[in-house]
């Protein structure tokens, strides 16, 4: 999926020690890696250490020698994967005409359980894939599908068979609530 590609983004200049001319930077110590006085990083899931881009480097102070210039470089994996938005015009065709059964997250921009929950419903959006789909509706942008199913409180992830509302979960709640609510209708036969 080319949305996925992982992109880097530099957070701030920083100055590390040079193991030595012509290498690249360490970002944690091997046992190749000479301990150097100085700062070495630790070795993060996501972060390396690169070489300071020209544009930057010329921006940049002058250092001593003994530390050579590099970057934090944070590389995002999957940042593109975002659920797909339902809505007014799309609510028939893509959740109540759906074959397999459909979990939509009430949410909204402004709320903050919200965007903590949405990484949790698209880890299980590809769990399931195949099994259930996934969608997110917008509450401030189609207040009349949130009033029709009684959304009070978002977020909200609400489970939808046969085009029947069956499951509601309210709150951040943990994998364990979510996942629970998912399998009593994954694995159900419809009659």
């Amino acid at each position: 999926m080319a949305a996925a590609a992982a992109a880097a983004v530099i957070l701030e200049p920083l100055a590390v020690p040079c193991p030595s001319r012509g290498v690249a930077l360490a970002c944690a110590r091997s046992p190749r890696t000479p301990r150097r006085s100085g700062l070495l990083l630790p070795r993060f899931s996501g972060l390396r250490c690169s070489p300071l881009p020209s544009r930057v480097r010329a921006a940049a102070p002058a250092r001593p020698r003994a530390v050579g210039s590099g970057a934090v470089v944070c590389e995002a994996q999957d940042t593109a994967v975002q659920l797909p938005e339902v809505g007014k015009a799309t609510w028939q065709s893509l959740v109540l005409d759906s074959d397999i059964p459909v979990l939509v997250d009430f949410w909204a921009p402004w709320c903050g359980p919200c965007r903590m929950i949405e990484p949790l419903v698209i880890k299980l959006s590809k769990v399931y894939e195949g099994k259930l789909k996934c969608y997110k509706l917008n509450t401030d942008e189609n207040p009349d599908i949130a009033s029709q199913y009684g959304i009070r409180s978002i977020p909200t992830m609400m489970i939808f068979k046969n085009g029947e509302k069956k499951d509601a979960v309210i709150g951040a709640v943990p994998e364990s609530t979510l996942i629970t609510s998912i399998e009593k209708f994954i694995w159900l036969k419809t009659l």
